[in-house]
């Protein structure tokens, strides 16, 4: 691509920023920050990453967008010292910068022998760490994870509801606000979570492609598999989508799928890092430290109706939400397999023992817990001792 095409290409993303007024949180953040290091973006494809970047294109008269999914042959390095030497241009958004086979050593040449600053963006989280070339100091990632409950609100409907702390759900501390639209949690929950349900409100062809696009050109652009590879990595996902929560591990997953255990961690590995799968260690004694292995919403709904896992769906929120917002938390695994409550949050140097469920989950879960701060999440809108709403988790800070 000569550089008339790329700078055609930087002003249409320009104008197109203009289309999208209303920002994420993360907008503000990246703006703000100060300092030498550059900025990657990672998070799912169709959360509004580009859209970030063209924004970010809009406020800053000194940037320049550039796609590398558009040009995966270009030279990063070469492009950005044209730019920079020719156009004065100080800070360079690239968006998808996986399809660069050459990115890690790109970015550390930029660092280290140009006055330009980078942002850019990933579907896959990157394991630039743990790459040949030293981008620890150079390199700050920032998630942007699909719309919380709460921006999901702000988004669709133009309501602003205050953020809360888990200490407020656990103590009953929220407004009539916090209640009034969960009416609309399921529909969230069905995919309104992703910002393109805005313009589709059948999101799951969309979807669907996504999964498609992840598995076929965004794991193999960072990972070396063969190509029976890629069908066997559809096949663990088409399993995990179609079975229960519980027992899904790497162990289940090798049995069903015809896999070795090693495969199959690295599959699940691959498919976290480009946000479908989210595993979960678990916390306890006598326990095989295998992940419990949930999706990403709402995936899951490209393998069943709505009616036959929304329980699984109900873990899935839960996982991803404390995800979000950085808690970390674990599944509780008994030795015997006894009634246990179905996650363990550390936060704050406290510990809080958390069961999701319908509305006939009760205390019977906690029996023989020592840990004082109990939490039943509730897919219904009452409230009984330590039963409170599972939408209210939508809106954590």
């Amino acid at each position: 691509m000569n550089i008339a095409e790329i700078l055609e290409l930087n002003e249409r993303a320009k104008e197109d920023g203009k289309n999208f007024p209303r920002t994420r949180q993360l907008f503000s953040r990246i703006q703000s920050e100060m300092g030498r290091h550059f900025i990657g973006i990672v998070g799912p494809r169709g959360v509004g990453k580009t859209v970030m970047l063209k924004q970010l294109a809009l406020a800053q008269s000194n940037s320049f967008y550039l796609s590398a999914d558009a040009s995966p042959g270009a030279d990063i390095f070469q492009t950005a010292r044209t730019l920079s030497e020719q156009y004065k241009v100080s800070i360079l958004l690239i968006d998808e910068i996986h399809f660069c086979k050459t990115y890690a050593k790109d970015l550390k040449k930029i660092y280290d022998f140009l006055k330009l600053r980078v942002v850019f963006t990933s579907s896959v989280s990157l394991s630039l760490f743990d790459s040949a070339y030293d981008l620890s100091r150079r390199i700050v990632l920032r998630h942007l994870y699909p719309f919380s409950f709460r921006e999901y609100l702000l988004f669709t409907k133009d309501i602003e509801i205050p953020e809360l702390t888990l200490n407020d759900i656990i103590e009953g501390r929220w407004m009539a606000d916090h209640m009034r639209y969960n009416y609309l949690f399921d529909e969230y929950l069905r995919g309104g979570l992703f910002p393109f349900s805005l313009e589709e409100p059948d999101c799951m062809p969309l979807l669907h492609n996504i999964c498609s696009k992840v598995i076929r050109r965004d794991i193999p652009m960072v990972s070396n598999l063969r190509f029976d590879d890629i069908e066997r990595i559809e096949s663990t996902l088409e399993f995990i989508g179609k079975s229960g929560v519980d027992g899904i591990n790497f162990s289940s997953i090798s049995k069903n799928v015809g896999i070795t255990k090693y495969k199959a961690a690295l599959y699940v590995k691959l498919l976290a890092q480009a946000f479908i799968l989210n595993p979960v260690y678990p916390k306890g004694t006598n326990v095989l430290k295998e992940p419990k292995v949930l999706m990403f919403l709402p995936f899951r709904l490209l393998y069943r109706d709505w009616s036959e896992c929304v329980g699984a769906i109900r873990e899935d929120f839960f996982a991803e939400m404390t995800s979000m917002k950085g808690y970390r938390f674990h599944y509780l695994k008994t030795k015997r397999g006894a009634k246990t409550p179905d996650f363990l949050i550390e936060h704050e140097d406290e510990t809080v023992v958390v069961e999701i469920g319908a509305k006939g989950k009760g205390r019977e879960q906690f029996k023989g817990i020592k840990i004082e701060k109990k939490l039943i999440l509730s897919h219904s809108p009452e409230v009984r001792g330590n039963k409170k709403p599972l939408s209210l988790l939508g809106f954590i800070v």
